[in-house]
């Protein structure tokens, strides 16, 4: 990239941080335009997008690191800034998702910032980024799921945790939009289960994790708790069926039944669309 993206950020953030207005909102504003006009005239738009994407997280969260204020709120800022100036320019891809709420778990750690709630705002702000950018609801939050899987095993944390707080973000942000907070969830587990693949772990534990999560979730936001249980179940066997049959029965069977008192059942996985 031409320029130090990250510093400018820093110090922009650090101003509206120490400032009297809307955190979220002013971290929105001058993330917004920054990596918008960075990625103006780039000329490798695909390598500078990760870049620029990725250098935005870490400056923002630095500047909170340094000064102060609430993370949480940089964190939506920051995120809903980095997709709003991406899609400016180009399309906003799974990938770009995937690689934001990677560098938040990341440029939370390095800070000694709470990854819980930075993960949470992540997921959230991502989901209610798709009212104002070019990707579906569901492509975002499955691209939630695997960043946050990718995000915590950078940093040797705990994926189960992280599984019921990208489910909870993913939740509030189908909400902050109006949008189908069961499509949000399911898409969610399934992009979980689909990161813990990636990296060959047993991936019935996150699989029930993104169950509990969705239960936890449900009760404190209002929305049907089987329901809501199920979407998940449904979802988390739906990621794994590139896994192998064995391994889509395995995560059928642990996050099928009751769970944590709920009635839980899981669908059969979609079947891939055939090839024109």
């Amino acid at each position: 990239m031409p320029d130090d993206v990250g510093g400018r950020i820093k110090d922009s953030v650090s101003k509206v941080v120490g400032g009297a207005g809307d955190v979220a909102k002013g971290t929105l504003d001058t993330v917004k335009d920054t990596v918008s006009g960075t990625l103006r005239g780039a000329n490798d738009l695909a390598k500078d997008t990760t870049a620029a994407a990725r250098d935005a997280v870490t400056g923002s969260l630095q500047a909170v690191g340094e000064i102060g204020g609430s993370l949480v709120d940089v964190v939506r800022g920051t995120v809903a800034g980095v997709l709003e100036g991406v899609g400016e320019i180009t399309q906003v891809t799974a990938n770009v998702v995937s690689n934001v709420m990677r560098s938040v778990i990341n440029a939370t750690r390095e800070i000694g910032g709470d990854v819980a709630e930075a993960a949470t705002g992540t997921a959230q702000a991502a989901v209610a980024a798709t009212r104002s950018v070019a990707i579906d609801l569901e492509s975002s939050a499955t691209a939630v799921g695997r960043g946050a899987i990718q995000g915590t095993k950078d940093i040797g944390g705990d994926v189960v945790a992280v599984a019921r707080d990208a489910i909870t973000g993913a939740i509030k942000g189908a909400q902050d939009i109006a949008g189908d907070a069961t499509s949000a969830i399911r898409s969610t587990a399934s992009g979980l289960v689909k990161g813990v693949g990636e990296f060959g772990d047993d991936v019935t534990v996150v699989a029930r994790g993104a169950v509990v999560g969705a239960i936890e979730a449900a009760k404190e936001v209002g929305l049907d708790v089987e329901e809501a249980a199920s979407a998940a179940a449904s979802g988390a066997v739906e990621g794994a069926k590139d896994l192998g049959q064995a391994t889509v029965e395995a995560v059928r069977s642990v996050v099928s039944g009751p769970i944590e008192g709920v009635a839980v059942k899981a669908d059969a996985p979609k079947a891939k669309k055939p090839k024109a």
